[in-house]
């Protein structure tokens, strides 16, 4: 497979993922300000925007911080190269330059994702963003149908390694701003707002049917943290994510006949995952563990450029 072509399949997982975890962000910060019995107002937004690393890019626009500005931002923002419309865009972009390698099922549901941005000016109100957000989603799960429907070859492999590696990024980003910057200092862990929170947490990764087939306990801190990094059964945990990266780089080393740094990146990050203990995490420190990881994900990304000579 030429460089390029492995370029744009991998790019196109990637934007893909991001594009339908800022929807479930977007969902999930609209239940818990507007939805929740117990409104979590303005903190709710700028954890949003520290979620999804885009702070920066909204001071820059002056406009004031709002559930209204802030969905625009995420959702349509043409200047935030991170909004659900961007990644669209680039999505359907990198697709479209290899839409021979892609079944036709696959690429309509990335062109139907992107006309159902394409054109709007506004996210609108909440139930018009939730219904925005909604079909962006199933859009997502229908390209994630069609994939594991494609062959199973480089096209395949590259798409689903690009989606893993957004994954495991976006889920360390997701765990890491909420323990930190959620709950407020003057809330306890597990008071009443820290539960709403948590549960937030889980609506954004679609596991909270999973929280409650994996743990028998209410809601744990501890147990969803657990969840989120080392339980492989949660496609979105950390473990998952790594596992699939380590499997998708598998096998187009035996397809190529040669492995390289990204390789080996990822199969230490998944050992050390695979050797670590909640209780241990915490008491070290999660926050630096988490940093650790996402430290890791850009240097893996470009072990991956370089080892497929992305260029």
């Amino acid at each position: 497979m030429l460089s390029r072509t492995a370029l744009n399949l991998y790019w196109t997982g990637r934007y893909i993922e991001r594009a339908e975890f800022n929807a479930r962000l977007l969902q999930a910060t609209i239940r818990l300000d507007s939805l929740s019995p117990r409104p979590a107002g303005l903190a709710a937004w700028s954890s949003a925007l520290s979620v999804a690393t885009a702070e920066y890019g909204f001071k820059q626009t002056g406009q004031a911080l709002s559930p209204s500005s802030v969905a625009h931002y995420l959702t349509l923002a043409d200047e935030n190269p991170s909004s659900i419309r961007c990644c669209l865009r680039h999505a359907r972009t990198n697709a479209r330059a290899v839409r021979t390698a892609l079944s036709r099922e696959a690429w309509e549901t990335i062109n139907r994702a992107w006309m159902s941005v394409r054109d709007r000016t506004s996210p609108g109100g909440t139930q018009a963003a939730l219904n925005l957000i909604d079909q962006i989603k199933a859009e997502a799960r229908g390209f994630e149908g069609a994939l594991h429907r494609m062959l199973r070859n480089e096209a395949s492999w590259f798409l689903r390694l690009g989606a893993a590696v957004e994954r495991a990024d976006n889920t360390a980003r997701l765990l890491d701003v909420k323990y930190h910057l959620l709950l407020p200092p003057d809330e306890e862990v597990g008071g009443v707002i820290d539960r709403d929170q948590w549960t937030t947490i889980l609506h954004t990764v679609a596991a909270v049917t999973s929280y409650r087939w994996l743990y028998r306990e209410g809601l744990k801190p501890w147990l969803i943290a657990e969840m989120l990094i080392l339980r492989s059964e949660l496609p979105r945990s950390l473990a998952a994510s790594m596992e699939e990266v380590v499997a998708m780089l598998t096998a187009l080393s035996r397809r190529s006949g040669k492995q390289g740094e990204a390789d080996r990146l990822a199969r230490t990050r998944l050992t050390k995952l695979k050797q670590s203990r909640i209780d241990l995490l915490f008491q070290s420190g999660l926050h630096e563990y988490l940093q650790e990881f996402l430290a890791d994900i850009p240097a893996l990304d470009q072990a991956v450029a370089h080892q497929f000579r992305f260029g």
